[in-house]
């Protein structure tokens, strides 16, 4: 894809949405981490219904360590595998109180080594919560970049190092973001939604979705049509006459 044409695309997500921000409730560093870490495999509807619940009465390390893995599981039991983020979870927390003073930490390393996080988690907390230029790639921003000839790749690192390199500067920030909402609302899996897309004479995808052809009117429709205009025509003959 020519230079040219990535800037046009971001230009105009931008446009339409000047300041993408996540879909994932939170108030906090600490929630961000807890959302994002519970959104792997599911969707940030059910986490948000989760962390709901969840937060109010436990949204800082040591409250959460406090409810211990089974007090845990019944506030997140609408999360896919929440058994397993569950032990991740109350794991994170108390490496987070041992280790870290109950903080985030700003580094890669130390995010990577936390129970649950993987490198689209902290390179999500990385990016928002400490200002790194970092894109994280989903299934939707895998999906998009590849679709679009943005930053084609056979793995999401792949995928994540081209756009790095590819994306212009001033769009890298907020990118992944971007990508992710086009992914999950417009260029969806099945049936993306091009004829509707903003970008759809930049992207390079061969098989774009067709525009719908209109339907034909249902017949009796069209025969309540034609009896409106004959007695129209007819209306118009008595008035002339």
């Amino acid at each position: 894809m020519h230079p040219a044409t990535r800037t046009a695309i971001y230009r105009r997500l931008r446009a339409a949405n000047p300041a993408p921000t996540t879909e994932l409730e939170h108030g906090s560093p600490f929630e961000l981490l807890v959302a994002v870490m519970l959104s792997a495999h599911t969707t940030d509807k059910s986490v948000n219904a989760a962390t709901r619940e969840l937060f109010p009465v436990a949204n800082t390390p040591a409250a959460i360590l406090g409810l211990g893995v089974e007090g845990l599981k019944p506030y997140i039991r609408s999360v896919g595998l929440y058994n397993t983020k569950a032990k991740n979870l109350i794991g994170l927390c108390r490496q987070l109180l041992e280790q870290h003073g109950g903080e985030l930490p700003a580094d890669r390393a130390s995010l990577e080594a936390l129970p649950g996080v993987g490198r689209k988690t902290a390179s999500i907390i990385l990016n928002m919560v400490f200002g790194e230029v970092e894109i994280a790639v989903d299934t939707h921003i895998f999906r998009v970049a590849n679709r679009t000839g943005l930053a084609p790749g056979r793995t999401p690192r792949e995928v994540e190092t081209a756009l790095l390199v590819n994306t212009p500067l001033q769009f890298r920030k907020d990118a992944h973001h971007w990508l992710l909402l086009h992914g999950r609302y417009v260029c969806t899996a099945r049936s993306p939604g091009c004829p509707a897309c903003l970008i759809r004479d930049l992207c390079e995808y061969p098989h774009k979705t067709p525009a719908r052809a209109p339907r034909p009117a249902p017949r009796r429709l069209q025969r309540a049509l034609l009896a409106g205009r004959e007695l129209a025509r007819k209306r118009r003959q008595r008035t002339s006459a």
